[in-house]
């Protein structure tokens, strides 16, 4: 079934999701409905440029709301941008959160759920810590506005913020972080560039990819991340394309634009849903790459995919049929399902190698030793040894 476009329908898994063109207008009466009275809007610095928060602004003030902004959050979040959020949020005697971006805003707006009634520091919060606190107080009501379809954590549980003098990531972790509901509206979407909408999709195609091959068992979350791919199979390219067919502040509104990018924020949700299973060493060679370069996490993981799935083919061959048949291929085999992945990424611009996305190579031993600590390749399916993460960045450098 394709994508309505005549309508928003409703699903919950476990978070109520309401999806489909114009679902953003539904907000003001949800919250009201729900006894909200002083929400706070948490965006990104670039989307405040842009008259999507204003216009949220404005439909959550029709409903009688005392609605602010706050858009101090930058493209990888650190810890002052949370501090600077929860400021915010006092001084707006602020009872909710309505996280609105793509993955930054979100991992913020998280982070400021636990900070605005919990007492400590946000690390004392981080997941795994032995002496870790945990987050079992009051947290605001919370509301998540996807514009990109990427990294999935509308719907997630965890919050990924780096400390601003390390710059290391660090996960947050509890079912209190889980949105309340999700108004996925493609609309919001339409007037991504293309470079943001390739690098977010090859972010939610990798989720995807590194949950299916984790090596654990959960077939709910192998079910899910099977129709996640087969969606982008079908949808991101032609996201791109349409990118490309707009112009500034005037992106393409064609029916088969908004279909597909349904078909992303639904891809997107379901790679958020499915890597409660685990990820993978793409992650964690893309982590240290936006770490020490600051890349896109998308484009990171974009580049490094079809690198690390050539690592694991060996390790778990017979997944990479099923990744196969997903992506509508007759050669049912890991050599062609990684070309599939290196023919998408240049057909939607996703560099090569890191080299031509404008990094050096003489890194390459800082990469590694942020790469070993990172937890993610815990699930790789092969064991990532700190030799194998250099061969890794090796080839990703040249190619």
């Amino acid at each position: 079934m394709q994508f309505p476009l005549d309508r928003v329908v409703q699903y919950n898994f476990p978070t109520r999701i309401r999806a489909g063109l114009g679902a953003r207008k539904e907000i003001g009466t949800y919250l009201k409905g729900e006894g909200v009275k002083r929400p706070l809007i948490v965006t990104d610095r670039e989307l405040a440029k842009l008259p999507i928060p204003a216009e949220i602004e404005k439909i959550i003030g029709e409903a009688g709301l005392a609605c602010a902004i706050f858009s101090g959050v930058g493209g990888n979040p650190v810890e002052s941008h949370v501090k600077a959020g929860v400021e915010a949020f006092h001084a707006h005697k602020a009872d909710a959160i309505v996280a609105l971006g793509g993955g930054a805003a979100m991992d913020v707006g998280k982070a400021m759920l636990i900070m605005a009634h919990h007492p400590g520091n946000l690390f004392d919060y981080e997941d795994g810590k032995p002496d870790g606190r945990p987050v079992d107080g009051t947290v605001p009501h919370f509301i998540t506005i996807p514009t990109t379809a990427g990294t999935g954590t509308e719907v997630g549980r965890s919050t990924v913020i780096s400390d601003d003098a390390t710059h290391a990531k660090k996960i947050m972790f509890s079912p209190r972080l889980l949105a309340k509901s999700v108004f996925a509206d493609p609309e919001l979407t339409l007037g991504l560039p293309a470079k943001v909408t390739a690098a977010t999709g090859m972010d939610a195609l990798t989720h995807l990819v590194e949950t299916y091959l984790a090596n654990d068992f959960h077939p709910m979350c192998d079910g899910i991340a099977l129709e996640g791919i087969r969606l982008i199979s079908k949808s991101l390219a032609d996201c791109v394309r349409f990118a490309k067919m707009g112009t500034p502040g005037n992106p393409d509104q064609s029916p088969e634009h908004k279909r597909a990018r349904g078909l992303m924020l639904n891809a997107a949700l379901m790679g958020g849903v499915a890597f409660q299973k685990g990820l993978g060493a793409v992650h964690s060679c893309a982590h240290p790459l936006s770490t020490v370069f600051d890349f896109h996490h998308g484009l990171a993981n974009g580049i490094m995919l079809p690198y690390v799935m050539e690592f694991n083919a060996v390790a778990v061959p017979e997944r990479f049929i099923a990744l196969a048949e997903a992506v509508g291929l007759k050669d049912k085999t890991a050599t062609a399902f990684v070309k599939w992945i290196q023919d998408l990424n240049q057909e939607i611009g996703i560099p090569r190698t890191i080299a031509e996305a404008g990094a050096k190579e003489d890194k390459i031993d800082e990469l590694v030793k942020f790469a070993v600590a990172d937890v993610c390749h815990a699930m790789n399916p092969r064991p990532v040894t700190a030799a194998d993460f250099k061969t890794l960045y090796s080839k990703a450098f040249k190619g």
